[in-house]
């Protein structure tokens, strides 16, 4: 069995780190300030994460240009992959974050306005590099949405139909975030996790709610899912990358250990 991954997620805002809760945005003041990314990564790359997530939240073009900056200083001092994603919304975009040292790039509402871009992204750099996220959203009692413009606008989409299709178009993995969850630090959405898991046949990523080991643990087993990505349990130092893996190796599920 291939070992489950940790990924410690940064979401970058004017080149500083930020954390927020149900998707809380900085216009509203919903966000709080964590760190320099550089060196927060390096951190997370010393404590063994397997794979590290850059989310630009920064929707302006001096905004892209620091996410590069970021990337290339991150790629000279880390081992680890990196994923980048927000605001990458055509091929160009995609080429310009993997010249500057990213290993896989992740489109949202890209994807969902230009399901084609997925196919585009996968024939030109191979479905290995495109990740799509989803931001679902448990609108009834059995029934998740997908939405958009971070978790802003509702889609009409079902998200297990959404992750088969992107799957179906070239994404080679499937970041699943619960906006239910998100920043909550109550636990993941186990049920969506596992209904996208066992119907789609690239990695899933569970994203959002992580709060404590068990949780974490709890969704790479109950809800089948390849890798957890965590932030704010990571960022204000309540656990280690290393001691997610202890508890994961403790619970019989495969991790990389240092």
């Amino acid at each position: 069995m291939l070992a489950k991954r940790v990924i410690p997620c940064l979401d970058v805002h004017d080149g500083h780190v930020t954390r927020g809760v149900q998707f809380g945005r900085a216009e509203e003041g919903g966000l709080r300030n964590v760190g320099d990314p550089v060196e927060l990564a390096i951190r997370y790359n010393d404590q063994g994460a397997d794979e590290m997530v850059f989310f630009d939240i920064t929707a302006s073009a001096h905004g892209r240009a620091t996410m590069v900056d970021v990337i290339e200083r991150s790629a000279s001092e880390c081992f680890m992959p990196l994923t980048v994603g927000g605001g990458i919304r055509e091929l160009e975009d995609m080429s310009v974050m993997l010249r500057a040292g990213a290993d896989k790039v992740s489109i949202n509402s890209a994807a969902l306005n230009n399901p084609e871009l997925i196919t585009q992204g996968a024939e030109k750099f191979g479905s290995q590099c495109i990740v799509v996220s989803i931001d679902c959203k448990k609108v009834s009692p059995d029934r998740w949405e997908v939405f958009s413009h971070g978790g802003r606008k509702t889609t009409g989409r079902e998200t297990i139909a959404w992750a088969k299709e992107a799957c179906q178009l070239g994404a080679g993995e499937i970041v699943l975030n619960s906006i239910d969850a998100d920043g909550t630090k109550a636990g993941f959405d186990i049920t969506v996790t596992r209904r996208v898991s066992e119907t789609v046949g690239v990695p899933v990523v569970a994203s959002g709610g992580a709060g404590s080991l068990e949780h974490m643990a709890d969704v790479l087993l109950d809800g089948r899912a390849d890798a957890v990505l965590a932030a704010s349990i990571f960022h204000f130092g309540e656990y280690t990358v290393g001691q997610v893996k202890e508890h994961m190796a403790s619970r019989g599920i495969p991790t990389r250990l240092l």
